[in-house]
């Protein structure tokens, strides 16, 4: 940066285009703000890129390819028989990369150009309160800017034990890989480090999962995640809880990783070594110190609940403020932030119901109170499930693993929290998001007639067992 130059006028800044980011620019251009998004890699972020989107198009795959292999060997109960099945994974690489990445990062681009965010390719650094550094290929840019949006998103945790390189790899690589592995380790069995394991071996890969807590699935009870946990034995993998991982070593063949379980070390070894022991934020290259914006220990960004940080025209969404690291998460807050910055309507987030989703073998989801968040208040909350083997559509699609559950005030019946374990978990839990958010009863789910056959009428049926009165159980 040349000291002295001059800095371009701009209305509104926002630093990254993932989903926080691009969807921060189109609501704000909507209420009649000029924007200009800065982004340094790929419009679309991590998730579309390299993160949530190709992820899911993998385990896609994966699920049709077990489908397929089950059909070739007959072992569908419903006795459909194919050919062979043959997996060519340089077309499966190539379908997810140009016909589900490039078209749906092309149609944020189109979005961005058809509501006139200008788009610069670069890095941003702080200056000052006011002003942003751009570094690019040519040169640099400065601009003067009357508010931002920082939305700058994560990063994997790299240990200093396992650096990344070769095959040691973090989940950006292990979404590109030129081969199948046939053995795939993976230190961190969070969300990350099973979608892709799960994923991986649906296409015929063995995983070894090593986890520092009691149980996989960090953010999911227990009962759920047992079985994913089950589901993972079963196909002749492995799984070792409350284990930490202590050293690798790689050749150009294989990696072998030294853990240590119940005070016994051992050793395993496979082709790749995934990491995925969680992401950080990124904020640490913004410049920040620049500016009075005030950070966490952990090195996130104080928001108030308009997503205002500590300086009033620098806004903070998504990965960089505290929370879940959730794609939707981030949108939600782009929206916020904007209208705050447009002075519009709900520029106020009094949201209060927040669902997740794991995409395994079988899906988990959850939304609002769990269990372990109302054990202690277990006399005035009621709990209630219902299993999908008792569900129709679920049995005429040979996939009954899993219930519904839904925790209730005793009350009034109000539902204030709901998980779900089996086909349709990341489809249905979005109801009950929305039942939780408008503070619907058990009564107003029961009394709402579901079309049958499906799966949506377990939520139906979990309703009238959180009402004293089922029918189906």
């Amino acid at each position: 940066m040349v000291v002295g130059a001059q800095a371009t006028d701009v209305d509104l800044v926002v630093i990254g285009s993932g989903p926080g980011g691009y969807v921060a620019a189109i609501r704000a251009a909507e209420l009649g703000k000029k924007v200009t998004i800065i982004e340094k890699d790929n419009v679309g972020g991590v998730c579309l890129n390299i993160g949530c989107i190709p992820s899911k198009a993998l385990i896609n795959v994966g699920h049709k390819y077990q489908d397929s292999l089950k059909e070739s060997e007959n072992k569908t109960p419903f006795g459909l028989t194919v050919e062979s099945p043959k997996l060519d994974w340089v077309a499966a690489q190539k379908w997810k990369d140009e016909k589900v990445v490039a078209q749906l990062t092309g149609g944020v681009g189109m979005l961005l150009k058809k509501h006139k965010v200008d788009i610069i390719k670069g890095t941003a650094e702080f200056v000052d309160n006011e002003t942003l550094n751009v570094e690019q290929e040519d040169g640099f840019q400065l601009l003067h800017f009357q508010n931002a949006i920082i939305a700058t998103g994560s990063r994997p945790i790299e240990i200093p034990s396992f650096p990344f390189g070769g095959r040691i790899i973090d989940s950006t690589a292990a979404l590109s890989l030129k081969e199948i592995p046939k053995h795939l380790i993976i230190v961190g069995g969070g969300v990350i480090g099973s979608e892709l394991g799960g994923a991986y071996r649906n296409l015929g890969a063995k995983i070894t999962i090593i986890e520092g807590l009691d149980h996989i699935l960090n953010g999911f009870d227990k009962e759920m995640s047992d079985i994913i946990h089950k589901r993972v034995i079963d196909a002749g993998s492995d799984v070792f809880t409350s284990a930490k991982a202590i050293s690798a070593e790689q050749t150009d063949k294989d990696v072998t990783l030294t853990f240590e379980q119940n005070g016994e070390t051992k050793t395993v070894t496979g082709d790749y070594l995934l990491v995925s022991v969680g992401r950080k934020p990124n904020t640490d290259l913004l410049g920040l110190n620049n500016t009075d914006v005030k950070l966490t220990d952990r090195g996130l960004i104080e928001v108030s609940d308009s997503y205002q940080s500590s300086v009033p025209h620098i806004y903070a969404i998504g990965d960089v403020v505290p929370g879940p690291m959730l794609a939707h998460k981030a949108s939600f807050q782009a929206k916020v932030a904007a209208a705050a910055i447009a002075g519009a309507d709900e520029a106020v987030d009094l949201h209060v119901a927040m669902p997740a989703v794991a995409y395994t073998s079988t899906e988990l989801a959850t939304v609002g109170e769990t269990p372990e968040s109302v054990k202690d208040r277990m006399d005035t909350v009621k709990i209630s499930k219902f299993p999908f083997a008792a569900n129709g559509r679920a049995l005429s699609m040979d996939d009954t693993t899993g219930f519904i559950r839904l925790i209730t005030e005793t009350k009034e019946g109000a539902i204030i929290g709901a998980q779900i374990v089996g086909p349709g978990a990341s489809d249905l839990i979005s109801g009950l998001a929305l039942a939780i958010e408008n503070g619907l009863t058990s009564k107003d789910i029961s009394l709402t007639i579901q079309p049958h056959p499906t799966l949506g009428e377990a939520i139906m049926d979990a309703a009238e067992v959180a009402d004293g009165m089922p029918i189906h159980v």
